[in-house]
């Protein structure tokens, strides 16, 4: 579960920065493109109420399909992956050599407005002035906005209709499903041909992961965020990418977890309290990578380190079958090399 490092830590807070974690041709092939972009449009600007019932249970109804869309980063990037784009975005949008965040996926971050970039940021003032039609974000705790400041909640909410989708509690394919069933509601048409060619490699590289484990089982996988003074071991059980990798047959370290039951807090001098043939660390911008914890003898000592088996994971994933799929071929290509060394 993701896991925050603001000096001031809320619940949520501490769950938000850590393991908690593509002549003639060509041409004919962009007046393809256009046209759809043109029907995607045109369906999004149908006239007529238009609703969606969201994961709080709530019916979100508007008079019109929303068209100034609002959205947490990574959901911004699963629906642009699907051919709707957005207004404006918060969350880890650039890093601080104004590069796209990991979370921003395929998206052009010069031309959404930024309205926050780091948690318990997010301007009011920004977003009120676009006059947003729906304001869209994840969902780790119930009824928890995600990214959507505390303090400032009450105000953002009252401008614009909001839509939360769960990204734990579930598993990645009804993450998956959700995120496609608000993208259709806002005009895409998950019956073309990128779209179902998408979810048929999605559907492959699970099929992958599953052999994998199968032919190589028994190799115990570790799911970690490292900050400077402590690391995180995450429960596999509560996000949505991990607990369908456990469907799928991998073999999960099982922290004792705090109150929040996502992930334990583990000082650096006991980092090697559970072993573990395989690592996989958080790769956001708000963690430490491998390359930054040479320095920790504790964590080079560990076997996983000592035999390089470590493989990054995208903590908070982009829920696009598109940006699913690497994510499981990674995995899978991690089990099927991987040697026992714990």
């Amino acid at each position: 579960m993701p896991i925050s490092r603001a000096s001031h830590l809320s619940r949520r807070g501490l769950l938000a920065a850590g393991g908690a974690i593509g002549l003639g041709a060509a041409l004919a092939a962009c007046g393809d493109d256009d046209k759809k972009k043109g029907d995607s449009q045109k369906a999004a600007e149908k006239s007529g109420p238009w609703s969606f019932k969201d994961d709080r249970g709530k019916a979100v109804e508007t008079k019109s399909t929303p068209k100034t869309i609002v959205a947490f980063t990574g959901t911004a990037a699963a629906l642009h992956d699907y051919g709707i784009e957005v207004k404006a975005v918060f969350g880890p949008t650039k890093t601080k050599d104004g590069k796209p965040d990991v979370q921003a996926g395929d998206l052009d971050v010069n031309k959404v407005e930024i309205l926050g970039n780091v948690w318990g940021e997010f301007s009011v003032e920004k977003y009120a002035a676009l006059a947003p039609d729906l304001l869209v974000t994840d969902m780790w705790e119930k009824d928890a906005l995600w990214y959507v400041p505390d303090n400032s909640k009450d105000k953002i909410l009252q401008l614009a209709p909001s839509v939360a989708l769960w990204a734990a509690q579930i598993s990645m394919p009804a993450a998956l499903q959700r995120r496609a069933d608000l993208a259709a509601a806002l005009g895409a048409d998950l019956k073309a041909a990128k779209f179902t060619e998408s979810k048929a490699r999605f559907e492959k590289a699970a099929a992958r992961l599953r052999a994998a484990t199968k032919a190589n089982p028994g190799v115990t996988v570790m799911i970690g965020s490292a900050s400077a003074d402590l690391f995180y071991v995450s429960a596999a059980k509560t996000s949505a990418d991990t607990a369908y990798f456990q469907e799928l047959g991998v073999k999960f370290v099982e922290p004792k977890v705090n109150a929040q039951g996502f992930f334990e807090e583990l000082s650096w001098e006991n980092v090697g309290k559970y072993k573990a043939d395989v690592i996989m660390m958080d790769n956001r911008s708000t963690a430490l990578q491998p390359d930054a914890l040479k320095s920790k003898p504790t964590w080079t000592g560990l076997p996983a380190v000592k035999a390089g088996q470590i493989t990054p994971r995208t903590t908070e994933p982009i829920y696009s079958y598109d940006k699913c799929t690497p994510i499981l071929e990674t995995l899978a290509k991690a089990i099927e090399t991987a040697k026992k060394v714990a």
